[in-house]
């Protein structure tokens, strides 16, 4: 990941880091192109047609500006199991066994291509979030079909104009 993606994604987890802390959860995503844009939608978590909705927006708003990066960061909550990773979004409930509330995140940059992780957090007694590092996922993946920012993801590299992930123009 190059210094200015990082730079990004540890802005776009600060940040969400902090609306955790409120107790909010929006999805939130810093855009870079001819200039910077952040945007954030405190609805993405309620089903997936919102979600849909949000990353289509912000997919216009990136060809608009032309952007070559991109950081995309939503609170989740995992499930790693054999099979992969299920994703759903947070509750106010107790988590079920071997579930682990995490900020999602995807970065982009068009010269770099694509890194996913995640910021792990766990909750004091009082409710109060603790979070951990930032963790990249090194293996090979294929982000679930409702993994944060796919759409957006899609929508950048099937432009003719940038080039896909790993790719180099």
């Amino acid at each position: 990941m190059c210094p200015d993606t990082e730079t990004a994604l540890r802005r776009v987890t600060d940040c969400l880091e902090r609306a955790v802390r409120e107790r909010d959860c929006p999805a939130i995503v810093a855009l870079h192109g001819e200039r910077a844009l952040v945007m954030s939608d405190y609805d993405y978590l309620r089903d997936e047609v919102t979600a849909a909705a949000f990353e289509r927006r912000v997919s216009e708003k990136a060809r608009e500006i032309h952007a070559r990066r991109f950081a995309f960061a939503v609170p989740q909550v995992w499930l790693v199991g054999h099979d992969g990773v299920a994703g759903r979004a947070v509750a106010n409930l107790p988590l079920r066994e071997g579930e682990q509330e995490v900020i999602a995140w995807m970065a982009y940059d068009a010269d770099d291509g694509v890194d996913y992780g995640c910021v792990p957090y766990t909750r004091r007694p009082s409710g109060e979030p603790v979070f951990g590092d930032s963790i990249v996922i090194t293996d090979p993946v294929q982000p679930y079909d409702a993994y944060p920012g796919r759409i957006l993801l899609r929508a950048l590299t099937q432009d003719p104009g940038v080039p896909p992930p790993g790719q180099r123009l």
